[in-house]
């Protein structure tokens, strides 16, 4: 019985060591020579400006949402153009379906004026 689950041990312990050994080796090996300009707080390469905690136009977290919302639905269609010859008419209605749902959501973005920065 142990014969089944010895190479899930085995997967589980290269993994661990894969992720854990060169962290260690980083923090043991690594000199730690701590200086104002490391320690110092910067974005993109210059300084922050502002607060951490400032407010964000709500117009980024639309264009967020719909990246992510685009970004799944080319996920959805690789496995979709594999099999779909297998799937037939259906499979093919049936994602014209889920296609036209997201088109008519970003016409709507686009002219309720959600992509454009000012």
């Amino acid at each position: 019985m142990l014969n089944n689950y010895l190479p899930v041990l085995i997967f589980v312990l290269v993994g661990l060591a894969v992720g854990v050994v060169p962290m260690l080796a980083g923090w043991l090996l690594a000199p730690n020579r701590p200086d104002s300009a490391k320690l110092s707080p910067y974005e993109c390469g210059f300084e922050a400006f502002e607060d951490a905690r400032m407010k964000f136009d709500v117009r980024y977290y639309l264009v967020a949402i719909l990246f992510i919302l685009f970004d799944l639905e080319i996920a959805f269609l690789f496995p979709w153009a594999i099999v779909l010859n297998e799937i037939g008419l259906f499979g093919y209605l049936a994602m014209l379906v889920f296609l036209g749902i997201l088109v008519v959501g970003f016409v709507y973005e686009w002219m309720k004026g959600a992509l454009e920065w000012e």
